[in-house]
């Protein structure tokens, strides 16, 4: 039985490019189907992440036209990573196996048919990558390259060059929606799933119409979320924060005995010096303490599952097959 394939697609106030991409979406939906590589019941799901513009009209204008399209419209504005999430929830009610990617194309709808080659593999994640960087201006590059070997020092797990562009199988997307994330970041979300996995190499476009929504303080808030939801990495500073005042405060503290023992005069500056970091120390040290159970609630809170059971040799009683 072919699949039932579904491209997610959120859109926010993306009314210029939907005219653009909705065809080029389709022609690539219709030619799978023609090919024999998915169902006839195959949809296009565009998530109005709570637009301003005609987006919504626009969306409902193509799914009366043709019911390949589909659309979901959320009530207010939820960001981008709730709008992939909201889609796939709508989605996998039907679909087998999902893609998602952004409303503006950039990435090569193409290599959705490599996907699917994964796929028909056995790959129940395939990660779309970019393949390289030429055409982005210098500073593009370099606080990109800056963000992936962060993440990769703050312990977080990340598929390089990789952004939302992928393609989920029916149990990876049920998995995924078992978290309890409130603040996502699914880029380092998906990995912590595992499952079978690869990637795809794709080349990027340029922009169909429009503007993108991203910009420089958007990126930065999505950075700041996968940090502080997947790594403890930065109590780490109040750590070292706390190692470097006692250091000091040692220092200091054997420098004031010694001039002690040399008879030199009393120095009320060196002595207050001395207190000031030992007083420090204690600070930090309470601080990272503090910060450690503060972590470990708010990992409590996402009530994240503890595992995944990717097979078993044992049947649903629990007997060995």
């Amino acid at each position: 039985m072919l699949p039932v394939f579904y491209f997610v697609i959120p859109c926010y106030n993306e009314e210029a490019v939907l005219p653009i991409s909705a065809p080029v979406l389709k022609a690539k939906l219709l030619a799978l189907r023609d090919a024999g590589r998915i169902s006839a019941d195959s949809r296009i799901l565009f998530v109005d992440d709570g637009s301003a513009d005609r987006t919504w009209e626009i969306v409902t204008s193509l799914h009366g036209e043709d019911p390949v399209f589909e659309g979901v419209k959320l009530s207010h504005n939820a960001g981008e990573q709730n709008a992939y999430l909201a889609g796939m929830t709508q989605a996998i009610k039907q679909a087998d196996v999902v893609v998602t990617a952004d409303c503006d194309l950039q990435d090569d709808i193409a290599a959705v048919d490599e996907m699917l080659d994964r796929f028909d593999e056995g790959y129940e994640i395939v990660y779309g990558v970019r393949r390289r960087r030429d055409e982005d201006p210098f500073l593009q590059r370099l606080t990109s390259e800056t963000f992936y070997r962060l993440m990769r020092l703050l312990g977080t797990e990340l598929i390089r060059e990789h952004s939302q562009y992928r393609l989920m199988s029916r149990r990876a997307v049920s998995l995924l929606l078992s978290y309890g994330e409130v603040n996502l970041f699914l880029p380092a979300l998906v990995p912590k799933i595992g499952l079978k996995h690869t990637v795809v190499e794709h080349d990027r476009h340029v922009r169909a119409a429009g503007e993108s929504n991203y910009n420089f303080i958007k990126l930065f808030r999505l950075a700041v979320e996968g940090v502080t939801s997947f790594s403890d990495a930065p109590l780490a500073f109040a750590t070292l924060c706390a190692g470097g005042s006692f250091i000091l405060f040692v220092v200091s503290l054997v420098f004031l005995i010694l001039r002690s023992v040399q008879g030199a005069a009393f120095r009320t500056d060196l002595a207050l010096l001395t207190s000031f970091w030992f007083v420090a120390g204690l600070l930090f040290c309470t601080l990272r303490i503090l910060g450690e159970y503060l972590y470990k609630t708010y990992m409590e809170t996402k009530k994240r599952p503890r595992f995944h059971v990717e097979t078993t040799t044992m049947d649903k009683e629990g007997t060995v097959q």
